[in-house]
């Protein structure tokens, strides 16, 4: 078998928010093609990066109070510890904020210009007048001008597939601040599309680089057929850049535009390649220019019209290889429904790992998952019972009910006779690899499993906990030890693409490491086995109760936090004073009660000589009880502003003898200090000597 060069990439997740299950679908089904892969003994890398710039995070950094850059760092760090936390394994993972980014894409941008692709024209687009930005189209949402479906997207409708810009939206509404935006015009770079349309064509219609549905959709909705009678249907032009302000890398050509969030998002998948280059001391060309390298995109169904026109269109005009294939999935749903945050079924990764196995999520999506588009359900009831029935009842009980009775004698000399089960699943090795390659993992496990199953009758009819009571025949069992647990061994090199972490334990167990997929057509013999050690605990219902409410919880939470957000940007305040001067110390009641607060009127202003920041107040606090206090408010205040005002004072303050005079008491006021200094003042009607309370 010719070995292969492979490049994987994964989509780029967004990094303005965490991982959950519906995410996970796509990195785990590469991850197992993946693995595959190199179990085949091919080379392959699997590269992936954050997707980092846009609106959103530049809202969500102001918002926090933080640099663009300081919420990426902490996205991306997040990201990678959910991913590891399932055994998703990068050989790269970057970040689309990079300098290798930003100098691919310049030199990719040259070439289109180069090819004359570039055009510029203003446009009208979306402003959210409260927020003070153009809106991406993620932030915009409104009625699809073809089919008239409510609560579309900015860029493409989710039921009829149109495409669009965000001022063509009815109703348009933004994400950002809830208000209806306004239509402003400003001058956008296009890249004609059109102009490749014969390539795109053929490259997406003819060979095998599309499912055949995303290749029909594509002619349906995008392409037309040249040979029909309707012809061809004119591509769009691709809007490509963003006026400032935006958080993205400037384009060097054109001044105050930014590149579009998705022209830069999967040049990503190069940079993070030339990353991964740098640090093994390769050359990008032999991944991104090698005719032999394949390159394998996987993606979600609603990105396809991004990854099979512009991003093809992109590499052509670059002289970059172009996919071997692109891999599309469908979306989750949780027991058959869309995924909810109100009914506790919009996962996150964090919390599922602290309730569920990881093996078993990567199991079940293997079990479920096609070659086709078709979206996933994760049935909870379903995937307790397959996870159990399948992993725990069939595979690993081949090893436990087998492995404890020779640890003391090891496997046998020479393979007994097993009626030609081991030849059998040896023989299915070359249908399940076939299921791999073409992403048909679901047909893999079934094969797999059929496996366990003639596996499992066999253990059950030889009895070894039986054997093992006769010490005359104990050869026998040894025997029918080492049948059961080679049967067990091939199933875990069929699956450890699936469920690494409990290879693992099984190479552990029997001292051989799965390393290469034709060591299932040979049986293992003649050696020791290990103390055999717990290897997968059944799903229990109580766990996913438990993943449940603490997801509830957390959207509660959730849902009461942007409530409050929504109440505080009524008013836009900063949280910048709070950031400057923390809160002090706790203190108790009886610790505040001992300052004694007062309404006073100040009777007299006055400048003290030689001092630069104090005012003298002569503060009254009813009939002829007076303090004298030195403020330091010059430089906010004029004498004659402050003079009948009615101010707060701490009256019960020590007093405190000072160059100028003895100062009896403090007036309350806000502020950093300097010109920035505001005196407090009760409301009308508050009478001087009052308390404060």
């Amino acid at each position: 078998m010719k070995k292969r060069k492979i490049l994987v990439t994964a989509a780029l997740p967004y990094a303005n928010g965490p991982i959950h299950l519906g995410h996970l679908v796509e990195y785990i089904q590469t991850d197992i093609w993946v693995r595959f892969q190199k179990l085949r003994g091919h080379e392959c890398i699997y590269i992936c990066a954050d997707d980092t710039h846009g609106t959103a995070i530049s809202i969500r950094a102001q918002k926090e109070n933080r640099s663009e850059e300081e919420v990426i760092a902490e996205s991306s760090a997040a990201h990678q510890r959910d991913f590891a936390g399932f055994g998703i394994q990068f050989d790269n993972y970057g970040s689309t904020n990079s300098p290798e980014n930003k100098k691919i894409c310049g030199e990719i941008w040259a070439k289109i210009r180069e090819s004359g692709l570039v055009k510029e024209k203003e446009i009208d687009q979306l402003f959210d007048v409260e927020k003070g930005v153009f809106l991406a189209d993620r932030f915009v949402s409104g009625t699809c001008p073809s089919c008239k479906k409510p609560d579309q997207p900015g860029d493409n409708c989710s039921s009829c597939g149109e495409t669009y810009s965000p001022a063509e939206l009815i109703d348009p509404v933004s994400a950002l601040s809830g208000t209806t935006p306004e239509i402003r015009s400003a001058n956008h770079l296009f890249i004609e599309l059109e102009q490749l349309h014969e390539f795109l064509h053929t490259w997406t219609q003819d060979g095998d680089h599309l499912q055949t549905e995303v290749a029909n959709y594509l002619k349906g909705h995008f392409l037309g057929d040249p040979a029909s009678k309707e012809g061809a249907k004119p591509l769009r032009d691709w809007d490509i850049s963003r006026p400032a302000p935006y958080f993205g890398f400037e384009i060097p050509d054109s001044p105050g535009n930014y590149w579009y969030v998705w022209f830069d998002a999967p040049i990503g998948y190069i940079a993070s390649t030339q990353q991964y280059c740098d640090a093994n001391g390769q050359n990008l060309d032999d991944w991104w220019k090698n005719p032999e390298t394949e390159i394998h995109h996987f993606i979600g169904k609603d990105i396809t019209y991004f990854h099979t026109l512009f991003w093809p269109g992109m590499l052509k005009t670059a002289g970059l290889n172009l996919p071997k294939k692109i891999h599309i999935h469908g979306f989750l749903t949780v027991n058959g429904e869309k995924m909810s945050k109100s009914k506790g079924t919009f996962v996150k990764a964090e919390t599922y790992l602290k309730h569920v196995n990881p093996t078993a999520l990567r199991y079940y999506y293997a079990s479920k998952l096609g070659a086709r588009l078709d979206d996933l359900d994760l049935s909870y009831d379903d995937f307790t019972s397959k996870v159990n029935t399948d992993l725990v009842n069939k595979v690993v009980n081949l090893a436990s009910r087998s492995a404890k009775f020779v640890q003391q004698t090891g496997l046998s000399e020479t393979y007994p006779d097993d009626g030609g089960l081991f030849q059998q699943a040896a023989d299915a090795g070359h249908q399940i690899a076939e299921a791999y390659e073409q992403c048909d993992f679901s047909k893999a496990m079934r094969l797999i499993l059929e496996c366990a199953d003639r596996a499992n009758p066999f253990v059950e009819n030889a009895a070894p906990w039986i054997l093992k009571k006769d010490p005359e025949k104990a050869a026998e069992l040894q025997d029918v030890c080492t049948i059961a647990l080679n049967l067990f061994r091939q199933l875990m090199i069929y699956l450890s693409p699936v469920v690494p972490d409990l290879a693992q334990q099984a190479a552990d167990l029997l001292g051989d490491p799965i390393t290469d997929w034709q060591q299932s057509q040979t049986p293992l013999v003649g050696t020791p086995v290990a103390k055999f050690k717990h290897m997968m605990k059944r799903i229990e219902p109580k766990a996913i109760e438990k993943m449940t409410e603490e997801t509830q919880a957390e959207q509660d939470a959730a849902s009461a936090a942007a409530a409050t957000s929504a109440l505080a940007s009524k008013y836009n305040d900063s949280a910048q004073p709070m950031i400057d001067e923390p809160l002090a110390d706790e203190c108790t009641i009886d610790d505040f009660v001992k300052v004694d607060f007062r309404v006073a009127r100040v009777l007299k202003a006055e400048h003290v000589e030689d001092a630069r920041k104090l005012l003298k107040l002569t503060l009254g606090l009813g009939g002829d009880e007076q303090r004298q206090v030195f403020a330091g408010i010059k430089a906010a205040y004029k004498p004659e502003e402050l003079e009948g005002r009615l101010v707060v004072m701490v009256a019960n303050l020590k007093p405190r003898k000072m160059k100028f005079g003895l100062s009896e008491g403090m007036v309350c006021a806000s502020g950093p200090g300097g010109e920035e200094v505001f005196v407090l003042s009760p409301d009308e009607g508050a009478k001087p000597g009052q308390r404060v309370h």
